[in-house]
């Protein structure tokens, strides 16, 4: 796949060591990642950059103005072709918390779950040829 058609992930993530564990998972599935420490630095890079973003992988609870609930929501409302994923080990999603084509996914996770879970959501033409090839 041509650098130029390598997808981006942003993952929004205020804890480091969760956020390096997860953009390597995301890279090893082939995607460019882009990290942002909370919703509203994730908006900002968004309202720049979504034409090349195809996935968001948040955490739920973060500081900022927004909580990853709220900030699926936004994206889903102004980037709906950006896929979401939401994720969270203390914090489960009740109807009605997160948009309809958000998917929730539980911490801790590992490579295989998060690839699993990725080539079930993502269309084909969303998934980065290393992702189409893991599972």
């Amino acid at each position: 796949m041509p650098l130029s058609t390598v997808p981006y992930a942003i993952v929004v993530e205020d804890h480091p060591i969760i956020m390096m564990e997860t953009t390597h998972i995301l890279e090893d599935a082939g995607f460019r990642v882009y990290e942002s420490f909370d919703g509203d630095e994730a908006i900002a890079h968004l309202s720049q950059h979504w034409e090349s973003t195809v996935l968001l992988f948040s955490d739920v609870d973060m500081p900022g103005s927004l909580n990853g609930f709220a900030l699926a929501w936004h994206v889903a409302e102004h980037w709906p072709l950006i896929e979401i994923v939401i994720a969270s080990g203390h914090i489960s999603p009740e109807k009605g918390d997160m948009p309809e084509k958000a998917t929730f996914i539980t911490k801790p996770f590992n490579h295989r779950m998060v690839h699993q879970h990725l080539n079930q959501i993502l269309p084909d033409d969303k998934k980065p040829e290393p992702l189409k090839k893991a599972v």
